[in-house]
């Protein structure tokens, strides 16, 4: 167990006011206010710095800057650490500051430039002993005078193995994380993925599933499923349910297997504070799993953080720091507990953040790059969603470029499609090919495990190769009976078919067609005439005016227009229904004929009061927050459709939001208090995937109808509410 330094006792320079760097160019003047303006114009142009007034004008401007970056000391970098918008320096910039100051000391002097010549002309064992003695904001600094070349050429010298029953990252290898998720959880759906992912040779670094219900005993099931399927099968490797850090450990405590304990990160503590996240819960789930998690006397490492970029500027919580640097000062937090896994999911978010497949490569090759720089085991999962203007072939690129770099693993989605999450990874198929191109092979204790099923094999001279039963996912079912009960319960499907390590053609060709209709209801608009035959929608308008910039910018579609704003008034009811197109008009129109009845009917059976039903064109989630506070409601119920994924029926998903307002003193000081974050002004409640192909609406009427009166009569939403809940006796 790793001796976790107290935040009180790491040294962090005293802020600085900010400087103005200098420069004159072909008689040009190029004035920068700030370090963190000089980090971001230094960097590649990417959408979400753009939005936030970081990104350089001009191809010159960038070169300056870049120029005068190359400059600076690290000492420099060391005296002036970024701050939050209050000035004050936060929880993970401070950690970020725990680092190995003798090394500091030999190299402090050394420009960023001299530093990037060093590095380049250095074995990985000399990297790595550099990169100790880094903080975030100098690991980025050097990735932003990196070129493609570079940030693969010096990550590829950095091995950093991993391990739990399973060794990661030792040279020669790529294994992969199987990620079955199910818009229902579905343990049907679950089980086919997972055994789909074994007969393709992945699943070596992970079994997780992100879940659609995080409470304890929904997370508990899942984790006894996967044990279950696990020790079924003999597969050496781990299984992870991707909850929050608090659910997880509500599930140890219950006796559940949480073999390895998942968090997603953000590189600001206002963003984590999104997360309902601190270090402190971070630091009690290490020691706790330390002393009792199940693989406490097998795992060398035991945690598994996800990060990417773009998700602090996308909550607006980015403290004025650009992505790539918000994302370093992430591996610089997860440095601090020795994880057994962390995994880099840029492009997850969409055009508000990375627009195109050239900023997502980009940005996955400079995360990469960083987090092995400052000592993590990195998977990398380049991805995107459908109303971004990234590819398959975007992502692809990708996936080669990173496996050249040196990436301990990849993701496993079957045919690239998550069917819970609405996004596009890599698949199994993708793993394999990755494998047979650059000459890997899987975790050397799965591989055994692999040959003796058959589905590798070793040739006369101890070549890995596919063996017989690769890409079978019938081999682990007793009967033919069991193999189609498990397809029945599986959406997306298209086929099992593989020519070499690859899906057949008629398989790749329905799987993109579906991928092309979910592209085209991104783009559809609400009908609004439409909504008011079903009910007397009045109609709000955001600050996002047309569709490209309702994409680009989410924090237009967070806002209320200003006519809008003048006309809402306080009206005081308990629930406010809201409905908005968010990234699928067609959710919208596909739905709220039989769901809006049942919560109607709902409300009025059981007392409580409604306002009248709003409808607002181009809105995001965030849209609830500045309408709850005009209209004084206690709740919004947020109906919104989420971006396509999975197959063209999945373009109709939609997702209920609720947003509860802790209006009342009392309420938010104990929401401040279970969350951490003394600011928390709103807890929120997802039932997501509410479809006919996951939760039917009618149904989902009355599910949204029974959690809102828990949330009203328990005051709480979120986490908190959970954990009400569990305290509340069974009858």
């Amino acid at each position: 167990m790793k001796t976790l330094n107290l935040l009180a006792d790491i040294f962090v320079p005293t802020p600085r006011a900010d400087e103005t760097y200098h420069a004159r160019y072909f008689d040009h003047e190029f004035a920068f206010t700030g370090l963190k303006r000089l980090l971001g114009a230094a960097d590649c142009t990417k959408a979400g710095d753009r939005h936030a007034g970081l990104a350089a004008a001009s191809e010159t401007e960038r070169e300056v800057a870049r120029t005068i970056l190359s400059g600076l000391t690290l000492q420099h970098l060391y005296d002036h650490p970024l701050t939050d918008d209050a000035g004050k320096v936060d929880s993970v910039m401070i950690i970020n500051y725990d680092l190995d100051r003798h090394v500091f000391a030999s190299i402090a002097n050394l420009t960023v430039g001299e530093l990037k010549d060093q590095v380049l002309g250095a074995s990985g064992p000399q990297i790595q002993r550099i990169g100790a003695a880094l903080t975030g904001v100098m690991a980025a600094a050097l990735a932003k005078l990196c070129d493609v070349h570079e940030l693969i050429y010096i990550a590829k010298k950095i091995n950093k193995p991993s391990k739990a029953r399973t060794l990661l990252g030792t040279p020669g290898t790529l294994s992969s994380r199987c990620q079955p998720n199910h818009p229902t959880d579905d343990l049907r759906g679950i089980t086919l993925l997972v055994y789909w992912s074994l007969a393709q040779g992945g699943g070596d670094a992970l079994i997780g599933v992100n879940p659609v219900i995080d409470t304890v005993d929904n997370i508990s099931s899942l984790l006894q499923h996967l044990d279950k399927l696990r020790r079924r099968v003999g597969a050496p490797t781990q299984i992870c349910v991707l909850a929050h850090i608090k659910t997880q450990l509500g599930c140890l405590e219950r006796g559940a297997p949480v073999e390895i304990l998942f968090q997603s990160l953000a590189g600001t503590d206002r963003a984590n504070h999104e997360f309902d996240l601190t270090v402190d819960l971070l630091d009690h789930g290490y020691r706790t799993m330390a002393q009792k998690g199940p693989l406490k006397d097998i795992a060398q490492q035991f945690m598994y953080f996800e990060t990417g970029q773009g998700s602090e500027f996308a909550y607006g919580k980015h403290n004025g720091i650009d992505m790539a640097t918000t994302e370093a000062l992430c591996y610089g937090l997860a440095r601090r507990y020795d994880p057994f896994m962390v995994n880099n999911v840029t492009g997850f978010i969409g055009p508000e953040t990375h627009l195109d497949s050239f900023e997502m490569i980009v940005g996955n090759l400079q995360d990469h790059f960083m987090g092995k720089l400052l000592g993590l085991p990195m998977g990398m999962a380049p991805c995107y969603t459908l109303h971004s203007n990234i590819t398959l072939e975007g992502q692809q690129i990708a996936t080669e470029l990173l496996t050249a770099a040196g990436a301990n693993f990849f993701m496993d989605v079957g045919l690239n499609t998550d069917r819970m999450l609405a996004y596009f990874d890599t698949s199994g198929h993708d793993d394999q090919t990755l494998r047979e191109v650059h000459d890997r092979r899987p975790a050397p204790e799965y591989l055994e495990w692999g040959v003796k099923r058959g589905i590798f094999a070793r040739d006369a001279q101890g070549q890995v190769l596919r063996g017989p039963r690769w890409g079978d996912p019938r081999q682990f079912c007793e009967s033919e009976a069991e193999f189609q009960d498990l397809v029945a319960g599986t959406p997306a499907l298209y086929g099992f078919d593989n020519a070499g390590p690859r899906p057949a053609n008629a398989v790749m060709r329905a799987m993109r067609m579906n991928q092309g209709v979910g592209r085209a209801a991104i783009h559809a608009e609400l009908r609004i005439d439409d909504l008011q035959r079903i009910a007397p929608f009045r109609v709000v308008a955001t600050e996002a005016t047309t569709k490209d910039a309702h994409l680009g910018s989410p924090d237009l579609g967070s806002r209320l227009s200003a006519q809008s704003r003048e006309w809402l008034a306080p009206e005081r009811r308990q629930v406010q229904l809201v409905v908005s197109d968010g990234l699928s008009a067609e959710a919208v129109h596909h739905n709220m004929h039989d769901l809006i009845p049942v919560l109607n009917e709902g409300f009025a059976g059981r007392g409580i009061t409604a306002g009248q039903p709003i409808v607002a064109r181009y809105g995001r989630v965030k849209l609830a927050e500045p309408l709850a506070e005009k209209l004084q409601c206690e709740l919004i119920v947020y109906l919104i459709g989420e971006r396509p994924g999975g197959d063209a029926l999945a373009s109709r998903s939609l997702s209920a939001y609720l947003v509860y307002r802790l209006g009342d003193p009392a309420v938010q000081k104990e929401a401040a208090r279970f969350s951490g974050n003394a600011a928390l002004r709103f807890e929120y409640t997802v039932i997501s995937n509410i479809y006919s192909g996951g939760l039917p609406p009618a149904e989902a009427g009355g599910v949204i109808v029974d959690k809102v009166c828990e949330i009203l009569k328990r005051q709480a939403a979120g986490n908190r509410l959970e954990e009400l809940l569990k305290k509340v006796p069974v009858m």
